[in-house]
């Protein structure tokens, strides 16, 4: 990997007291698609409270590395542990039980259509965490949604929603079940500059409020300079660049410099 100027770690305003901690590790990832590869040799690792932003080209294979690290796809070589363990190795049921401290914000919010907002944050919790204590369950939704601005909003149906509503009660039933590690592909895709902001800032809020660690996947320049504590650049199937936002941004090399063009 090629590294920008200086790797000094200046950071934001919000860094884990746990720092240090290995939460995604991965070497030597290959992943191929028939005849193109996709993958060709994919090295880095994630601490505990860190928000890393992936950038790259559409169909560069920003979104299969995610895939992998939930076990979605097979990788075809190398070596990826989350929290520890070897996602290759798992039985589905340990794969079940990984998933679940993991939280994975689709593009689309991935609701359900045929339930209110209320109903689509009980169901995780009913379904995944075999939850039955309605009254924890209505704390639990409420807290959540209120976390993300929506506690007003809760007995609509995702049709009554803007998208950026959509966007953040999406992000709230992925909360819900109090993930360890969350995977955010194009959080800001299809929103209006303002609203973007508010998602990317939501982003941040929950680093610090539930002590995330994330993968933020993201076109969105604004986002990647609001979220994160380092740059990972993605080209041809390998990270060429890594770095703060700022670091990146200052990079002499041209795929990289492009994106901030």
């Amino acid at each position: 990997m090629r590294h920008t100027e200086s790797e000094k770690t200046v950071k934001k305003n919000v860094r884990s007291a746990g720092r240090g901690e290995e939460v995604i590790y991965v070497r030597g990832l290959k992943k191929s698609f028939g005849k193109k590869d996709v993958l060709k040799n994919i090295n880095f690792e994630v601490n505990k409270g860190e928000n890393v932003v992936v950038l790259g080209k559409s169909g560069s294979g920003k979104s299969v590395i995610i895939q992998c690290l939930v076990g979605m796809i097979s990788p075809d070589e190398g070596e990826l542990r989350v929290f520890g363990e070897e996602v290759s190795a798992l039985t589905e049921k340990q794969l079940k039980k990984l998933r679940i401290r993991i939280g994975f914000l689709f593009q689309s919010g991935a609701l359900y259509d045929s339930m209110t907002v209320r109903e689509n944050m009980q169901f995780p919790l009913i379904r995944i965490l075999k939850m039955n204590d309605q009254n924890e369950i209505d704390k639990r939704v409420e807290e959540v949604l209120k976390s993300v601005g929506l506690l007003d909003s809760i007995d609509k149906m995702p049709s009554d929603l803007s998208g950026g509503m959509r966007k953040r009660a999406g992000l709230a039933r992925t909360l819900v079940v109090n993930p360890e590690l969350m995977l955010y592909d194009e959080p800001t895709t299809g929103l209006d500059p303002i609203t973007s902001r508010e998602i990317s800032n939501l982003v941040l809020e929950i680093q610090k409020k539930y002590k995330t660690t994330s993968i933020i996947i993201t076109h969105d320049m604004e986002c990647a300079a609001i979220t994160a504590d380092r740059v990972l650049v993605l080209n041809d199937g390998e990270f060429i660049a890594e770095g703060s936002f700022e670091e990146v941004k200052s990079s002499k090399d041209e795929f990289v410099s492009s994106f901030f063009k």
